[in-house]
């Protein structure tokens, strides 16, 4: 406890109820995060044994993937009572215990709320499809079969096949955007939308700070249930789903993102502002995602943020693309805020999908600091970890069996955290046999290693993360300026009277460009930020930025 109770004298719970503006979020997969009792699963007593670890690093918040009750189908995504812990992860007391715990090392909580649809084993389903005219009838999407006994339309699964399931007992089709095991909720049923935001309520009123809402653009659906049309490929975006997935095929005008959806989330964001919470959302749309993005987060009504795929697609960010991103935020989501991020639980490990070296994730590191947005990295990105291989015997992601070897899922993203190298799993379990293996490459990267080497990327994070505090305009001032020559992306973050150039050589060769107007002092030397030269240019080594105040 000295090392909690020294950390907490140092921090403190921000009171600012706009503390998720320009905030840096943890992303925790409780399963794989710590094992506190030798299961082979991580819990909530294990996160808050490594809470101090996670507040060294000097981020605002962690988001927690669920720890509801649940038949795993989905690991947790699958939700059979909201309003209870899974045996797996704990207790309610134990949630108490890992609450308390981040909040007295500063650190606000996000839990992952997945409202879009539940587990075929919540009691809502079993008694909605029980009969057409229970109580609960219409929480869930049922409708008719054609005349010929095929799904009422073309709507497909992102975990591939129709979107609908037969049900023998209402003889009736339900809707399930991902697994036949999670059936879709009727956002169009105010009854629905009243126990949804109970479920919202029973969690601040327990001490979350907010939640990151899982899928929040598929809430509704079009009433009429229309076909979806056809995309003609050179259209077709596979960020939401692998491209081997006919998913990619549709442009999905009828089966998300429908105009009703805003109108429960300023309900939901109503609640929220009782408790100064802040809610960041999954938006899953390949055609129209910024688009979407500043729809859903423009204003104070409806969600404060949201994180955008366009960094967590397999497109290499270079400089071109990165001033692209920026542009189409201008252009397609003016008055939004994104929270950026490069990994996450559900796509291949950046340092791997990108295949680039630990320069390159430094540099990215330090650019996605100085980008306008909140930001969130994912357990073991501090470590530049590499995405794990995992054999096809050892899988345990339904997306993955379904479209092995073409697309093996996400669980070489979702292997144990490695703590210790000399210690049992990595330190993460003392079982034998983790619910996911602990990959080998990993050991050589583990926690207590890089914290013994004062030149290794964990402390180039905590470095990166306390020079965006540092700096009012990178937490919430605005961009301009964007542009690029060559490999170098350069733009301008201002607030107030601090203005600051951003300039990042986004490539492995040595590159020069002209420096801007001005009178600029460098800042940025522990992020390897280039110093003036005096020819007045600026000087990039490979993967380098350069960082300067106005004076």
């Amino acid at each position: 406890m000295t090392e909690m109770s020294d950390m907490s004298a140092k921090r403190y719970l921000s009171k600012d109820p706009d503390w998720w503006r320009g905030a840096v979020i943890y992303q925790i997969y409780p399963r794989s995060f710590q094992d506190s009792n030798g299961d082979g699963v991580g819990d909530l007593l294990g996160i808050a044994q490594r809470l101090p670890y996670v507040a060294s690093l000097g981020v605002d918040a962690v988001w927690i993937s669920p720890f509801f009750r649940s038949p795993m189908r989905d690991f947790g995504y699958d939700v059979s009572d909201y309003c209870d812990i899974d045996p797996l992860f704990g207790t309610l007391a134990d949630f108490d215990v890992m609450i308390e715990t981040a909040h007295m090392l500063g650190l606000k909580v996000l839990m992952d709320l997945v409202i879009s649809h539940s587990s075929i084993d919540h009691p809502w389903f079993t008694e909605s499809r029980s009969s057409k005219d229970n109580p609960r009838a219409n929480w869930y999407v049922w409708a008719d079969a054609k005349p010929d006994g095929t799904p009422p339309n073309n709507w497909l699964s992102i975990f591939g096949g129709s979107a609908w399931q037969w049900d023998p007992t209402r003889c009736q089709y339900y809707l399930h955007n991902f697994l036949t095991e999670q059936p879709d909720m009727n956002f169009h049923e105010p009854a629905l939308q009243e126990a949804l935001l109970d479920i919202a309520r029973f969690w601040l009123d327990r001490g979350v700070d907010g939640f990151r809402l899982d899928t929040v653009n598929f809430y509704t659906h079009d009433k009429e249930l229309r076909d979806n049309p056809p995309l003609p490929p050179e259209l077709r975006n596979p960020i939401t789903a692998p491209a081997v997935n006919p998913y990619t095929w549709q442009n999905h005008l009828y089966d998300k993102t429908q105009p009703e959806n805003l109108e429960f989330l300023a309900r939901l964001r109503s609640l929220m502002n009782a408790y100064d919470a802040a809610a960041v959302g999954e938006i899953g749309e390949d055609q129209r995602g910024l688009e979407v993005l500043g729809e859903y987060t423009r204003g104070d009504d409806h969600l404060h943020m949201s994180y955008a795929f366009e960094l967590l697609s397999d497109h290499a960010p270079t400089a071109p693309y990165i001033k692209k991103v920026m542009d189409d935020m201008e252009e397609k989501a003016a008055g939004g805020w994104a929270c950026w991020a490069f990994s996450n639980h559900d796509v291949m490990r950046h340092i791997s999908r990108w295949k680039i070296p630990e320069a390159a994730a430094r540099l990215y590191m330090t650019l996605m600091m100085c980008l306008r947005g909140s930001a969130c990295i994912y357990q073991g990105e501090e470590l530049a970890l590499p995405e794990a291989e995992v054999a096809f015997e050892d899988l345990q992601d339904p997306y993955g069996k379904r479209f092995w070897p073409a697309f093996k899922g996400r669980d070489g993203a979702r292997t144990p955290m490695v703590w210790e190298h000399d210690a049992h799993n990595g330190g993460f379990s003392t079982n034998m046999r983790p619910w996911l293996p602990v990959s080998h490459a990993h050991l050589s990267r583990t926690v207590a290693d890089q914290e013994s080497d004062p030149l290794a990327i964990l402390h180039h994070y905590r470095r990166a993360i306390s020079f965006r505090h540092s700096h009012p305009a990178l937490m919430k001032g605005a961009i301009s300026e964007v542009a690029c020559e060559g490999t170098v992306l350069r733009f301008r973050r201002c607030r107030g009277d601090e203005e600051l150039f951003c300039a990042f050589n986004i490539g492995d060769a040595p590159v020069t460009v002209e420096a801007p107007g001005g009178r600029w002092h460098q800042i940025g030397a522990e992020l390897g930020s280039a110093g003036p030269a005096p020819d007045g240019r600026l000087h990039f080594g490979r993967w380098q930025p350069v960082l300067a105040l106005k004076t």
